[in-house]
């Protein structure tokens, strides 16, 4: 009976690796695809847009990221909605130095005390977007950085290589449908070890998965939070920002409402970057957790699929379970090769992140504990974000008891 278990294992283990090897090619030829797409050229157009953001407290470089919304080389009208909750937010000094340092540019800082559903940033954006003076609306996270032609890159994404972009304004109405542009994202680490492995996994494990899901669908179907960008015909048309007050993930389930009411979500060129706190491990694994138990409830069947991503993983078991064997160890050998060729490919090459070769000797670590955390998310239903805890429900939070 050992045996053949032992036989099992090995089998399971070889069939595991295999399909990693083949997630891993996969994975680089999406990469090469976003990278050909990036180098065309671009039109000009640039619409005035409202940028919204919801604060609460001082998250780790959001004084840098709110100033780098106002150092955009951008030909249009722009303006910055910033809402709290409170006037007692700690962010509201933040905001009140900005406007110093920037006067010239239309920055408000509005209070938003209707909570209007548990997700406390959607109640606030949808009373920011009530004030929005544009047509175009843009969402990001507080930590967001971004260099000075952000804009002009992610607006441009709107017009399609087919169409004219003059005829787009004169109109009124979407190029091709494309209904909500979205951007890639890479982190960055606030010192402490489980800081640099989040933003690891990020650069190396998250963004490959977005690439390859827009190879294989056709094109992306949901949106991103470090940027979603929406004209508010697309947004009013799927049902605006009210339906998401109760959902933890918001940013996901507004592209797939707009990619549902038939426009297209587009993929910027222009590669953001967030902030990862210095976490202690017990925080580390709180947000991970919220990460992969967010992506069970958004995409079943993407979740389950993640089995397939930790090819280097199921190579070291295949090894031990075979005896090393001189097939498996043919098998670790080409899927370690893969997986750093990946992480280089999508971080250092797509992501422009300068972090990703020096901690190239946490990937086997961070893709070890990835693993453990994949199989935890299917264990349960509570997750715990900005320090409360919820129970996700059909992707819905609600207060745990």
């Amino acid at each position: 009976m050992p045996h053949a278990l032992a036989q099992a294992v090995e089998m399971v283990t070889t069939a595991l690796a295999v399909a990693g090897i083949g997630y891993f090619l996969a994975s680089l030829a999406a990469a090469r695809v976003f990278l050909a797409e990036r180098r065309a050229p671009i039109a000009e157009f640039t619409p005035g847009v409202s940028i919204l953001k919801a604060l609460k407290g001082l998250d780790p470089g959001m004084m840098d990221a709110l100033a780098s919304h106002c150092r955009q080389e951008y030909a249009g009208e722009y303006e910055m909605l910033l809402g709290i909750s409170s006037r007692d937010d700690p962010a509201c000094a933040a905001v009140e130095q900005l406007r110093r340092e920037f006067p010239a540019h239309a920055i408000r800082l509005v209070e938003c005390p209707e909570q209007l559903g548990t997700n406390g940033k959607v109640s606030t954006l949808v009373q920011l977007a009530r004030l929005a003076r544009h047509d175009f609306l843009l969402i990001n996270d507080s930590d967001i950085t971004e260099g000075p032609r952000y804009l002009e890159r992610v607006m441009t994404r709107f017009v399609s290589p087919h169409s004219n972009p003059r005829d787009t304004e004169a109109k009124g109405r979407m190029p091709d449908e494309i209904g909500m542009v979205t951007a890639l994202f890479r982190g960055k680490a606030q010192g402490r070890l489980p800081a640099r492995l989040e933003a690891l996994a990020i650069s190396t494990e998250f963004v490959p998965g977005v690439l390859l899901s827009k190879l294989l669908e056709g094109g992306l179907h949901y949106g991103l939070g470090s940027t979603l960008a929406v004209r508010r015909e697309a947004l009013e048309r799927a049902g605006g920002l009210l339906p998401l007050v109760h959902c933890l993930a918001d940013d996901y389930e507004l592209g797939a409402r707009i990619a549902k009411a038939g426009y297209r979500v587009e993929l910027s060129s222009e590669v953001v970057e967030t902030s990862v706190p210095a976490y202690e491990w017990r925080g580390f694994f709180d947000h991970q957790l919220r990460w992969f138990r967010t992506v069970r409830e958004s995409r079943p069947g993407g979740y389950a699929g993640l089995i397939f991503t930790y090819g280097l993983d199921w190579a070291l078991l295949n090894v031990l379970a075979s005896g090393l064997s001189p097939v498996s160890l043919w098998v670790l050998g080409l899927s370690f090769f893969l997986r750093l060729a990946q992480a280089m490919t999508v971080g250092a090459g797509v992501l422009g992140d300068r972090e990703v070769l020096a901690s190239l000797w946490l990937v086997p670590v961070r893709d070890a504990i990835a693993v453990g955390l994949w199989v935890a998310g299917f264990a349960g239903d509570t997750v715990v974000w900005r320090g409360q805890r919820f129970q996700l429900k059909g992707g819905k939070l609600e207060q745990a008891s």
